[in-house]
């Protein structure tokens, strides 16, 4: 046995070439594809000098196929822990440089580790995901590696958050673990998503695609809905990951971090006074009401081009983290689909399962109709809104701002839903459905049998609005608590939700809820 001296010298040759990754000339066709290696995305990801690596010495055990004689620094994959802005975060970086990133044994087994220790820890796990699949070489061996991941993925999903960031190739069965994750980060032009690729499916199908079009980040962000977030560059997506972290709390026994804020909680918001249209018919932009709300005006959008006709965002009031709902009027009217549906009961139970308090901001004028949706499912998906607001126990405020009819109305989150406050704006109309609608039934033979149906129709339209297009009516029964002006809106939230910091709501007892499909 040598020296320490001389052991500490063999430790520091040893780390020196598992850090050379795939060696010079992989890590040069890494960056000449624009991306960034595991060990770059590591400095960019955690504070300065935090990160501890572990595991570093991992070796494959495969000899099958002439593997005995091939070296993969860390086996393809950097695992560890470190501080983001503060706050410990486990983490692993699949290394594309060092074998493709593929996933045998070890590999699994180190991911595994950090998935374990993150959850004992009760602190958030990210995955930097960039490999070309499976060892086949390993055969067995590395399918189950992934099934040892999705195995945790699932019993770790509402205890801690997970966050996979795509960065590169995830095809296959690897695909599964990102969407059994909260979120999903991809980067435009250099990250992809599939279970069958461009090849196979021309072979079977005949259809001709591309990487892009199949499984791009922009294709999974408007078509798909599997990915939250389309991100420029990697760096984008690494802040991407960063900001999504400041309004998670580490576990689901904590509250998310609480920030000063230079916004003062007393903030009146006069432009609302006249955001919404004279012409019940006519859009605006609800994101316009959020931006004039929230803290700084600064809200993070997941889903932003998906499902456009309902918004999901994360937003601070007053410091404190909220989860915000909102029908988009300048989308299909805001009307209520299969993918709107999907969209905010996914939101609804992320945030629920990390005690972020829910803002519901209301302008729905019903379900989207037609064959499409009634055949796409839109009842068992319209379902999922309903449950999973009921589900829900953390403080549920909600602000009708415009329209809400019908079952929309119940399913945005109304009293009958379990919100603990529900605010109304002086021109909200809550009724079973639009006066057109209602008056050719209410009047149908009234109409046929009038002299003049055309002009009898107007009048009795405007008959049905006067009467019931307010929402008084809603606030003498007591499911309205309060009727507000517009402007109000940010202090009185801000006051509830003081208020209702210290809500205590438990379910009964159960293994867990059937969720509808």
């Amino acid at each position: 046995m040598g020296s320490a001296k001389d052991s500490i010298k063999e430790l520091s040759r040893k780390a020196e070439m598992v850090i050379k990754m795939g060696g010079d000339a992989q890590v040069k066709k890494q960056r000449n594809k624009g991306k960034l290696t595991a060990r770059e995305r590591i400095e960019l990801f955690f504070d300065k000098n935090t990160f501890r690596e572990i595991d570093m010495f991992v070796k494959h055990r495969s000899t099958n196929f002439g593997l005995d004689r091939q070296v993969i620094p860390s086996d393809g994959i950097v695992t560890g822990h470190g501080l983001v802005n503060g706050r410990p975060v486990f983490s692993y970086f699949q290394d594309f440089t060092s074998r493709g990133g593929s996933l045998g044994q070890m590999h699994a087994g180190k991911i595994c580790k950090v998935m374990d220790k993150a959850v004992s820890a009760g602190v958030p796990l990210v995955g930097f995901n960039d490999s070309g699949g499976a060892r086949i070489q390993e055969g067995i061996d590395a399918l189950a590696g992934y099934g040892d991941i999705f195995f945790r993925n699932a019993r770790a999903s509402g205890v801690i958050p997970q966050i996979s960031a795509i960065m590169g190739p995830c095809a296959g069965g690897a695909v599964y673990s990102p969407a059994m994750t909260d979120w999903v980060i991809m980067v435009k032009h250099t990250s992809y998503m599939y279970i069958t690729g461009p090849a196979v499916t021309r072979t079977v199908t005949g259809e001709k695609t591309t990487h892009e079009a199949l499984g791009g980040a922009v294709t999974h962000n408007t078509k798909s809905g599997n990915a939250h977030f389309a991100c420029e560059d990697e760096k984008d997506a690494i802040n991407s990951v960063k900001t999504l972290l400041s309004f998670l709390p580490n576990n689901n026994m904590e509250d998310p971090p609480r920030y000063g804020s230079s916004d003062s909680s007393v903030r009146k918001c006069p432009d609302l006074d006249s955001v919404v249209p004279v012409d019940s018919r006519k859009g605006y932009d609800m994101k316009d009401v959020i931006r004039d709300v929230v803290d700084d005006g600064f809200f993070f959008e997941p889903h932003r081009y998906y499902a456009e006709n309902i918004i999901v965002a994360l937003a601070r009031l007053n410091g404190r983290a909220v989860g915000i709902i909102a029908n988009q009027p300048r989308f299909l009217a805001g009307c209520l689909d299969v993918n709107a549906s999907d969209k905010a009961s996914r939101f609804i139970r992320t945030c629920d399962a990390f005690n972020i308090p829910l803002i519901t901001f209301t302008d729905v004028p019903g379900y989207l109709p037609g064959t499409d949706q009634e055949w796409g499912g839109i009842i068992r998906h319209g379902a999922k809104l309903l449950w999973s607001y009921s589900e829900a126990t953390v403080p549920k405020l909600t602000v009708i701002t415009r329209k809400a009819y019908g079952g929309a109305y119940i399913a945005m989150c109304s009293r009958h839903l379990g919100a603990d406050m529900v605010f109304a704006w002086p021109m909200a109309e809550i009724a079973v459905m639009g006066a057109e609608g209602a008056v050719d039934i209410i009047y149908k033979k009234d109409l046929e049998e009038a002299k003049h149906p055309e002009k009898a129709r107007k009048e009795l339209i405007k008959e049905y609005e006067e009467l019931l297009y307010n929402p008084y009516i809603a606030a003498n029964r007591g499911y309205i608590d309060a009727v507000i002006r517009p402007s109000e809106t940010r202090v009185r939230l801000i006051e509830t939700l003081e208020c209702m910091k210290s809500k205590s709501d438990t379910l009964p007892p159960k293994k867990h809820g059937n969720i509808p499909l």
